[in-house]
């Protein structure tokens, strides 16, 4: 008997989810995540021409009864030839049979579920009266990541800054119409020191932030670097931060920014940051002291995909999102 399988395009996910349900989601999923809950190997990675990569990152939600796979490119040279620096598909399966139910565009989700990630982070981590965002890279990621924090926190302003600055310009007026509030771009990256949170989503290898340029109190995601080469946060911001990951195992291998912090003695090769899966479970404390600086550093991990993913799947079916396909 043949299977049919649902193929699930960017349009159809953007009609699934909304970035309030994407939150939830990867809420419960960093929770599994962290209890053991959640099956997820240490992605692989694939080095390609120049400076890209690949990425085959595999998952297992006992409790959505589902396996799940996305396999990533990432090709910073992309911005050249006017193509998506980020590429992505998302393979789902039923657990208990295997059978494969869907495939669905992975570069909208991958933007989505990041965006939660931070937005999740930063309901947790930031000061309840933050009202000012900063961000730091004006692409796709960088939209998706101020879109969740105006979930979780009253934003009145926000701040953008590229070293594109035509792509600030056309973030700032975009942004602003879409969430109704004033986006306005920086001349210079230190004037996210004005800023209540600040979301880092470059494809940066050096630090695009000076330490000086961060105020007490602040709360940082840092989502952009996910190469032990590769960093946005400066050495002396992560010794005076209290950090927050979402998945050790994973942050302690490719983080860069915490990887190279070791290496330069910022941080100390035995310290492990709580996981916010392990706030969110109340296993470990959060944000203690309003004048501290907070870093959640995130370097992506499948199970926000699975968990996202199986959300959509479900809308779309309620839907009747997609094309299906017999096997």
């Amino acid at each position: 008997m043949s299977s049919k399988l649902l193929f699930l395009s960017a349009a159809d996910v953007d009609r699934a989810l909304s970035m309030q349900a994407a939150i939830a989601a990867v809420r419960e999923a960093f929770i599994d995540l962290s209890s053991g809950e959640a099956e997820v190997p240490v992605r692989t990675q694939i080095a390609l021409a120049g400076d890209g990569s690949a990425l085959f990152m595999p998952v297992h939600l006992p409790r959505q009864k589902q396996l799940g796979v996305k396999v990533v490119t990432v090709i910073p040279d992309n911005r050249e030839r006017d193509l998506p620096t980020i590429q992505a598909l998302v393979a789902i399966f039923d657990s208990e049979t295997g059978r494969p139910m869907a495939v669905m565009d992975g570069e909208l989700l991958t933007a989505i579920r990041t965006g939660a990630a931070s937005g999740v982070a930063t309901d947790v981590l930031a000061r309840k009266n933050a009202s000012v965002a900063a961000v730091i890279g004006a692409g796709v990621q960088g939209r998706r990541q101020l879109e969740a924090v105006c979930c979780v926190r009253t934003i009145r302003e926000a701040l953008v800054f590229d070293s594109d600055r035509e792509q600030a310009e056309i973030f700032a007026n975009e942004m602003g119409r879409r969430l109704g509030r004033t986006v306005r771009v920086l001349d210079k990256v230190s004037g996210v020191f004005a800023a209540d949170v600040v979301c880092t989503a470059t494809s940066s290898g050096q630090p695009v932030v000076a330490d000086a340029d961060l105020a007490r109190g602040v709360h940082v995601n840092a989502v952009g670097a996910y190469r032990p080469d590769t960093r946005e946060i400066p050495g002396e911001t992560v010794a005076r931060a209290t950090l927050f990951v979402d998945s050790l195992e994973a942050c302690l291998v490719e983080a860069g920014d915490l990887v190279m912090a070791m290496g330069e003695g910022h941080l100390d090769p035995g310290a492990a940051p709580a996981e916010i899966g392990e706030v969110l479970a109340g296993s470990r404390p959060g944000r203690t002291d309003d004048a501290d600086l907070t870093l959640f550093k995130s370097v992506g991990n499948a199970v926000q995909d699975l968990a996202v993913a199986g959300l959509v799947l479900e809308e779309a079916r309620r839907l009747e999102l997609g094309a299906e396909v017999a096997l």
